[in-house]
């Protein structure tokens, strides 16, 4: 979830999304920049699997994510975790089977977090409003659970997993439901269809934070 605001339109008051009474994900939502995010996330990474996972919020869209993941593409690919977080989503694809997967996120705190769970072949700081340094065509899979959301990654990221993704590949990313058209993300998405870059597999509306009453859409791509 640890990324940095971005190419956002006009959106709902992220206030308006149910944060269940978490300070922390209060200021999460209403994020001002990189550095903003990098300190909340640092902060947070101590006890962010406990909060978000617990009962109070039940954060259960790393698990659809990666089960996502294993239905729409396998896991014998080499897969970027973008926006690793404290490695919430690497765990659930290693537990499926993957031993291929790349991590990148803001939060030196989150990386090691992530660093210490030993699902990931690689880890690195990365701003995932801006190009990644990874080549074209570098993953079978791009996943990214919780950065598509208030104060985070615009709707241009997107673009970039294209990019990172080899022909044939799978894209499978959250959105948070209350921003999918209002921030841009939908007609992103839409765009990159009309240009023939990717097929739109599905883009349900699935649980995210399943006990707040929060959910997500479930965006998964194949790259043409």
């Amino acid at each position: 979830m640890s990324e940095t605001p971005a190419d956002t339109a006009a959106a709902p008051d992220p206030l308006d999304t149910n944060t269940a009474g978490s300070a922390w994900l209060q200021r999460a939502y209403t994020l001002t920049g990189p550095d903003d995010a990098r300190e909340l996330y640092d902060e947070w990474a101590a006890t962010y699997d406990d909060e978000l996972t617990g009962e109070a919020q039940g954060y259960v869209g790393p698990e659809l994510a990666a089960r996502t993941v294993v239905e729409a593409a396998g896991v014998e690919g080499e897969i970027l975790d973008a926006g690793c977080g404290t490695g919430l989503v690497g765990v659930a694809l290693a537990d499926a089977g993957a031993r291929r997967i790349d991590g990148v996120d803001l939060s030196p705190g989150m990386l090691a977090r992530a660093k210490a769970t030993g699902a990931y072949r690689r880890l690195a700081p990365a701003d995932l409003s801006r190009p990644l340094p990874s080549p074209a065509d570098a993953y079978d899979v791009v996943v990214c659970v919780g950065t598509l959301t208030h104060g985070h990654v615009g709707p241009g990221a997107f673009g970039e997993f294209v990019r990172l993704t080899r022909p044939g590949g799978t894209i499978v990313a959250t959105v948070l439901d209350d921003i999918w058209d209002a921030g841009g993300y939908r007609a992103e998405v839409d765009r990159l269809a009309q240009m023939a870059l990717v097929e739109i597999v599905s883009t349900d509306v699935v649980d995210y934070r399943r006990a707040a009453d929060v959910g997500a859409r479930m965006v998964v791509l194949r790259v043409a």
